[in-house]
């Protein structure tokens, strides 16, 4: 699985980058404002998703954790590909996203290309209590200011350690909503009450 990119831009126009890591040039599949935000020569990082199928394996890539959580929540409802997803992406934030389907209104999701009414209406069905984890995945939502920074960077740590992204992610957030103020201001801490809430056995051992 590969679950993020991070090399030097050799393309970037229509729905595609191409990001070299380690001598090999990955095609990934992004969203519109994701491209122009690229420039070629420069380096860059990006969350991915691998879809194999039959006669392809493609990847689709974020800038944030968040859009890959909805992304992988959107392709897991019925009518719904990886490019219909990343349409959905390219038209509304993961916030709007979560709003729409609190609010079950399908709307938003009838102005994308390629979503019908049934579908749409489907989405809000399908994706109805799944996104409160996804909402407060950053860590910014328990806190104000400061524990935003630091929860950013234990995940940061955490990534590095080996373990992957959606997990860390989780964890960080589970810890600081059930943390006081005080420890959530120190990376140290956090991180070391993540890591006791992760537990070795789960560490991927990655490098």
């Amino acid at each position: 699985m590969i679950s993020s990119l991070r090399g030097t831009v050799l393309s970037a126009a229509g729905t595609a980058a191409v990001i070299e890591v380690g001598g090999v040039g990955y095609a990934v599949q992004l969203t519109p404002d994701h491209i122009l935000s690229l420039r070629v020569g420069d380096e860059a990082f990006v969350y991915t998703s691998l879809i194999v199928r039959e006669d392809a394996l493609s990847l689709f890539g974020f800038a944030e954790l968040e859009q890959l959580q909805v992304f992988e929540l959107l392709t897991g409802v019925t009518g719904v590909g990886p490019k219909s997803a990343i349409g959905v992406l390219s038209v509304l934030t993961p916030d709007q996203i979560a709003d729409a389907v609190a609010a079950d209104d399908d709307a938003p999701f009838r102005k994308v290309s390629g979503i019908g009414p049934k579908t749409a209406k489907l989405i809000v069905v399908s994706l109805s209590g799944k996104l409160a984890v996804t909402r407060r995945a950053p860590v910014a939502k328990a806190g104000a200011g400061k524990p935003s920074s630091v929860g950013d960077s234990v995940l940061v740590a955490l990534v590095g350690l080996g373990w992957p992204e959606k997990v860390a992610a989780d964890a960080v957030a589970e810890v600081v909503s059930d943390t006081e103020e005080a420890a959530r201001d120190s990376v140290p801490t956090l991180l070391r009450l993540t890591l006791a809430r992760l537990g070795p056995a789960k560490q991927t051992g990655r490098p």
